[in-house]
């Protein structure tokens, strides 16, 4: 490979077919930004595998290289805040759907993407963590500031088993919560306990409707990653002044409920956004991150992969069948 080119996993459109292929591409066709970055790992997130087997749903430009995450050192740089050598980390912001992501040796990005890598995390427990873990901090940051602390109720982790969820039942665990993990993969049970979940809850509870406005006051608060009737079972079943942070839909985008959790109970529903989330609080996350999760419990959720392994484990992660994280050596 010369100077002038790398590699990098490529969406085309071909007579109305959408196909991914390792390209070598020339420099010259990253997209604009201020800070040229080599990417030394990505991550594989439940987006990616839209953007890799679910044509249009993601992605709807092409050529496209996708990948929503990405750790690596500046090469170059025209903003005077990021400079070359710097070790840094971007996550969202389009990047693996309108711009060119992570799954490529280069990336060229705007600078106010751009998020110093915390002392204390290496580029590839960066990339562990990922967008994944970056939402799940955003999470426990909301619980926190609307008033859910650690005490005798417990907190719930909606599919636990997922990236977004693991790392939040080990975030919660870490943090003196009382955990109860809700998965309907019982093989990961061990797992989820090692983690620090104290409890393993079928998901099937929470996803079943009771019928009921309300049901009996249980959690403290909530991490749901699933959405559909498995958050209208949280919302139901909260106790008074609890909230849920909602971060994702793997169960379904519609919402059934009724205003009386939130009338008669006060609970509160916390909408987690990762994708445009300010850079000041984006640090801020990092920083709680590099302090407060676990490393050995971050390692034993890892596995990592090459950038033609990551189609195989995009295809995985929408049927459900990634556990933990996924981490992409691009140069692999």
């Amino acid at each position: 490979m010369s100077n002038a080119t790398f590699r990098a996993l490529v969406l085309e459109q071909e007579g109305g077919e959408v196909r991914c292929a390792l390209r070598e591409v020339e420099r010259s066709a990253l997209p604009e930004g201020e800070v040229l970055i080599k990417v030394a790992y990505s991550s594989v997130n439940y987006k990616d595998g839209l953007a890799l087997h679910v044509p249009g749903r993601i992605v709807r430009r092409y050529p496209m290289v996708p990948g929503i995450d990405l750790a690596g050192v500046v090469e170059e740089s025209t903003a005077p805040d990021v400079r070359p050598g710097d070790p840094v980390i971007v996550t969202g912001w389009g990047i693996g759907e309108r711009h060119w992501g992570g799954y490529a040796q280069y990336a060229r990005v705007k600078a106010e993407w751009v998020v110093p890598l915390p002392q204390g995390l290496d580029l590839k427990q960066a990339m562990a963590i990922g967008t994944a873990g970056f939402t799940a901090m955003l999470c426990v940051m909301a619980l926190e500031e609307h008033g859910v602390v650690p005490g005798e109720r417990e907190v719930v982790v909606t599919g636990a088993a997922g990236g977004v969820g693991s790392i939040a039942v080990a975030l919660l665990a870490q943090l003196g919560y009382r955990v109860v993990a809700s998965t309907g993969r019982p093989e990961l049970h061990d797992y989820l306990r090692f983690l620090g979940a104290q409890r393993i809850l079928d998901r099937r509870v929470l996803a079943t409707p009771s019928g009921k406005a309300l049901d009996s006051e249980q959690w403290a608060g909530a991490v749901d990653t699933v959405g559909g009737e498995t958050l209208a079972g949280l919302l139901r079943s909260v106790a008074y002044g609890g909230s849920v942070a909602a971060c994702g839909l793997a169960g379904g985008s519609e919402l059934t409920t009724t205003v009386f959790p939130f009338i008669l109970r006060g609970v509160n529903l916390l909408g987690i956004d990762s994708v445009y989330c300010p850079r000041e609080r984006r640090e801020q996350a990092w920083q709680r991150l590099a302090r407060d999760l676990p490393l050995d419990k971050l390692e034993a959720m890892t596995h990592v992969v090459s950038l033609e392994e990551a189609v195989a484990v995009g295809r995985d992660i929408l049927q459900g069948k990634v556990r933990g994280r996924v981490v992409v050596d691009v140069n692999a």
